[in-house]
């Protein structure tokens, strides 16, 4: 073996770096080494500094990213059984009165289908100005045909009061009949918390306060496990806004709140949370819009 192609695989193996592969292949072809001896002493020297720039993690034998220390908390939604059993209750009760109370959990999952709300006109100064274009109602149409085809037994339509999610909603409805419709102010757009990084577009630190505040409590509302009186899985559905679905889902799996910018989603498209009844949440979809022509496709 070549001694350049040897420190290519010294590189390799170390998942080194390139510069130190051009360093040694210079210095081979310049007569650098001169005699044995001298490539032995440049591979001892090599070995050394791709030791030093290892992650310290990966030199004793763990070649994995490190967990970020910042663990799962089981009752995140201050559902869980435990913590329901009032305090007095407690102390006045017998061990056997408690166990069979805590033992009382919720054994339904909810599937939660958070939806965007479609193009709309973005030229409207107010809200009611802001309703949807011919495009917009076409992607509407298309989710309801795919929340129709799924063929699941939805319970709830809910949806924010502002116009273009409201319209939405309304034709989405069209395609599951039965299915009752519920209007909520506080599932309307806003800045729910800075974002991380910053944005070139500023706002007064008075309206993430009060939007937060807003966006936080409809989360408290509707992201949470079944009670425990819910016998079966139910599935609901959510239209609204992408700020307030990017600050759901990142709340709802416990990921900094303040990367909810970091995220993109089309109009019309799709969120799927499932939340388990041990309190474990997942996310099946994030923004599946794949069901939409790609001339349907957009982002406003």
């Amino acid at each position: 073996m070549s001694f350049r192609r040897a420190v290519r695989l010294m590189c390799g193996v170390a998942s080194g770096s390139a510069v130190l592969v051009y360093a040694a292949s210079e210095a081979e072809s310049r007569g650098y080494f001169g005699e044995t001896q001298g490539k032995q002493q440049w591979f001892k020297t090599g070995f050394a500094v791709i030791h030093a720039a290892q992650p310290s993690a990966w030199l004793s034998g763990n070649n994995s990213v490190q967990p970020s220390g910042n663990g799962w908390d089981t009752n995140w939604d201050k559902r869980d059984p435990a913590s329901l059993v009032n305090g007095k209750k407690k102390e006045s009760s017998g061990d056997g009165d408690l166990v069979a109370e805590v033992e009382n959990k919720p054994k339904a999952t909810r599937h939660i289908l958070l939806i965007r709300h479609s193009q709309y006109n973005l030229s409207g100064s107010e809200d009611k100005e802001r309703f949807l274009t011919m495009l917009g109602r076409e992607q509407a149409e298309l989710t309801g045909q795919r929340l129709s085809v799924l063929g699941m037994k939805y319970d709830i339509l809910v949806h924010s009061s502002m116009t273009r999610a409201t319209e939405t909603a309304n034709i989405i409805s069209k395609h599951l009949p039965g299915v009752d419709l519920l209007s909520c102010d506080l599932l309307r757009e806003g800045a729910p918390i800075k974002p991380v990084p910053s944005v070139g577009h500023w706002k007064p630190d008075a309206v993430y306060h009060e939007d937060g505040a807003r966006i936080e409590a409809a989360f408290r509302r509707y992201i949470h496990r079944a009670d425990v009186k819910q016998k079966e899985d139910s599935y609901e559905i959510i239209v609204c806004h992408a700020n307030v679905i990017r600050y759901f889902v990142c709340r709802a799996l416990q990921f900094p709140p303040e990367g909810w910018l970091r995220m993109g989603l089309s109009n019309g498209s799709i969120t799927w949370l499932t939340i388990r009844p041990s309190g474990r949440v997942a996310l099946k979809v994030l923004g599946d819009s794949g069901f939409m022509p790609p001339d349907k496709l957009t982002w406003t």
